[in-house]
């Protein structure tokens, strides 16, 4: 077994006993944090995949997240009253299909977005994800139906089949593998040849274009499949949080997944979850103590980008040996 695959067993194994540690300790919030840091973990790695291996600087990425959030709340919601989405689609609790509806409209949404954004490119195409991911912002605001402003209620986790869902280790665990599935599936989609053209794409559209290769076609994709990265993450953080609130795809959500991906490391697959557990454990811990503690996170966040010419993971190789 190769070096990196022991470590990544490791890592697993380490973070699969973080329940058993947070009770011998009496620590009952290590669960709760670093299982949040998990799935913000997941939506900067989404994220980080158009951005670090396709040069594509989105920020309105928190709305495919959000999306995804509200899929499980609105179907909770159905359930919960018995009634159906606009009269077709029943309510449902069953996580089996709440997950892949979350990630199927957070894919459509993403393919809407990324069908306009995707013909400008530059301060155009951000400013383009960003008007859309506010336009999503207040509509969901103007769902009174689902709480408006103040967000929707999920009284209850999606249930597993076989899983006891309200046993707070049972839902970290899930939480856990799904990160662990879509870490995987980003380094093998990132090592195959639909990868490898996105980085070339990156690299030099122009060369790629003259290729033959439909650049469009292969970054609409990738902008999808980002897309319907966060919306399993938004998921799966409602179902840990049981609330989804317009806030998840506020502007300054995006701001925050892409501060995770620089602290982690762009274009590195380990890197946003990194980023995610820094920056979310500092963002938890400091604000305990002062509401300003954006102060010292920015501070920590320049002396990252100066110092280490690719955030911490490129400081954890060197100190690993590796350039």
């Amino acid at each position: 077994m190769k070096r990196e695959h022991l470590i990544l067993l490791a890592v697993f194994l380490l973070l699969a006993l973080v329940p058993y540690a947070a009770e011998l300790t009496g620590q009952t919030s290590w669960t709760r944090l670093v299982g949040q840091a998990l799935i913000y973990g997941m939506a900067a790695a989404s994220l980080n995949f158009i951005l670090g291996y396709g040069g594509m600087v989105s920020f309105g990425h928190a709305a495919f997240f959000g999306i995804g959030g509200y899929v499980v709340g609105i179907l909770y919601h159905h359930f919960d009253a018995g009634t159906s989405f606009l009269g077709l689609i029943p309510g449902t609790d069953q996580m089996l299909i709440t997950l892949p509806a979350a990630v199927i409209v957070a894919g459509l949404a993403a393919a809407l977005v990324g069908a306009m954004s995707l013909r400008t490119g530059g301060v155009q195409f951000i400013m383009i994800t960003l008007a859309f991911a506010q336009m999503f912002f207040f509509l969901f605001i103007s769902l009174k139906t689902y709480g408006g402003e103040d967000g929707i209620m999920v009284r209850r986790t999606n249930s597993l089949p076989g899983l006891d869902m309200k046993n707070k280790a049972t839902l970290y665990w899930v939480v856990l593998c799904f990160a662990a599935a879509y870490y995987l599936f980003l380094r093998r989609l990132v090592q195959s040849s639909f990868g490898q053209i996105i980085a070339g794409i990156r690299q030099n559209e122009r060369r790629m274009a003259a290729m033959g290769i439909s650049t469009y076609r292969y970054k609409l994709a990738a902008f999808v499949l980002s897309g319907m990265g966060a919306g399993l993450a938004g998921a799966l953080m409602v179902n840990f949080l049981r609330f989804a609130s317009p806030d998840m795809m506020h502007w300054s959500r995006s701001g925050e997944l892409m501060i995770m991906v620089i602290l982690g490391g762009v274009g590195t697959l380990a890197g946003p979850f990194i980023g995610a557990g820094v920056l979310f454990t500092l963002e938890t811990t400091l604000a305990r103590y002062t509401e300003h503690w954006m102060l010292p996170v920015g501070i920590l966040l320049l002396i990252v980008v100066l110092t280490t010419r690719g955030g911490l993971m490129a400081l954890i190789r060197r100190l690993g040996g590796k350039r």
